[in-house]
């Protein structure tokens, strides 16, 4: 008798404690949201955005939060599912395709370019480092492939005469082209595709099973609507380097992920770990902003104006003195690590802080400015104790 009065004493207390648990972990949930729904929303208004989805990790957690519409003709609503372009955020995944070739004794940062596209030899691009194509600092890449060039004979052409208008190393000029041949020497050197190298190893290494460089038939469903700023739906066209500079689609909850691998949260093959860790080392120093292989960092606590102007049109359309850092700038976990990216009809952004062991990202089925997506995601960070 004594021995069920005890059972059921126990089975009391568990009861208790679980459904305390739960509501403890609700009522977190509820003020994160809430914290969330402040700073998202009048900014959903102000620039007419159909649809968004925000990802956050804090306290060992991943939330994600949901918002209007993944597409307007069909009423569909946006969900854990929903595929958005994440523009210039591909970049990061290119940088660390080639640190893990490096890993793998596939490519050094200071080989030449020329050191894997023969064809380049003698020509100034061939001379240009891997390391200046990852941190855009080849001497002044246009920002876009040459709407002439249509196909990759047309751009080794076009590379053969270009001519840099700095000397390498001094400028950075922000360049799809610059990480696109990085995505190109590393797949190369790797001896496959680079489709099925992100898709087959680094998505999956870092538990990111909802992500696509080419969006298969059963997920196009999955897939947002992009709308222009006058709000004609437009996607993502498939053209020169696209795959590697800016192709990757992917959820609010794999980039949650993916921030949980960046900060160390994620227990990881060694040479995936180590692939990462060298996508943070800093080489260039660009007014505020420290340049590593694509990731833009600061030092933590970040100011805004420097967020702002480290994310600025002019940093984006014009040449920016760099002094070189040497030797190059360990990743350390006292600095704020963020990445802006954009399609004619998406706008996105990822943000990480690894000395609190949190981040956020922010996605859209419309493009609109970076200082907004800055300022929202700063809002939200602070609240949670940034």
């Amino acid at each position: 008798m004594k021995s069920s009065v005890l059972q059921a004493l126990r089975t009391s207390i568990f009861f208790s404690c679980t459904m305390f648990s739960l509501s403890a972990m609700s009522a977190e949930i509820d003020s994160i949201k809430r914290t969330v729904d402040a700073a998202v929303l009048p900014v959903k208004d102000t620039y007419a955005i159909p649809g968004m989805a925000v990802g956050i990790y804090v306290n060992g957690q991943q939330y994600v939060f949901n918002y209007g519409l993944a597409s307007r003709a069909d009423n569909a609503p946006v969900n854990d599912a929903t595929l958005f372009e994440i523009g210039s955020i591909s970049k990061t995944f290119t940088a660390t395709m080639a640190t893990l070739a490096q890993q793998r004794g596939k490519l050094a940062l200071n080989d030449k370019v020329s050191d894997h596209l023969v064809s380049l030899k003698g020509s100034s691009f061939g001379d240009t480092t891997l390391l200046s194509l990852a941190t855009h600092t080849t001497g002044g890449l246009p920002l876009q492939v040459p709407e002439a060039v249509k196909n990759d004979e047309q751009l080794m052409t076009y590379l053969k005469s270009w001519k840099p208008a700095n000397v390498q190393g001094t400028h950075r000029t922000y360049s799809n082209i610059s990480i696109g041949l990085l995505g190109v020497i590393a797949a190369q050197s790797l001896q496959q595709p680079a489709v099925n190298i992100m898709q087959e190893q680094i998505f999956p290494a870092f538990g990111m099973n909802s992500s696509y460089l080419v969006v298969p038939d059963n997920k196009r469903a999955d897939y947002a609507q992009g709308y222009k700023k006058d709000d004609t739906p437009v996607r993502m066209r498939d053209d020169v380097l696209s795959v590697e500079a800016y192709g990757v689609r992917t959820t609010a909850s794999d980039l949650v992920q993916f921030i949980k691998a960046n900060l160390g949260e994620m227990k990881l093959a060694p040479e995936f770990a180590q692939a990462l860790k060298n996508t943070h080392t800093g080489y260039f120093k660009a007014g505020g902003m420290t340049q590593s292989l694509i990731w833009e960092l600061y030092p933590y606590p970040a100011e805004m104006a420097a967020l702002f102007e480290g994310s600025s049109e002019r940093m984006v359309f014009e040449a920016t003195p760099v002094q070189e850092i040497t030797p190059p700038m360990a990743a350390g976990a006292n600095v704020f690590i963020h990445k802006t990216g954009a399609t004619s009809g998406f706008g996105a952004y990822i943000a990480f802080v690894p000395h609190k062991k949190m981040g956020i990202v922010i996605l859209a089925n419309k493009n609109f400015p970076g200082k907004a997506r800055i300022e929202t995601a700063q809002k939200i960070l602070a609240q949670l104790g940034m």
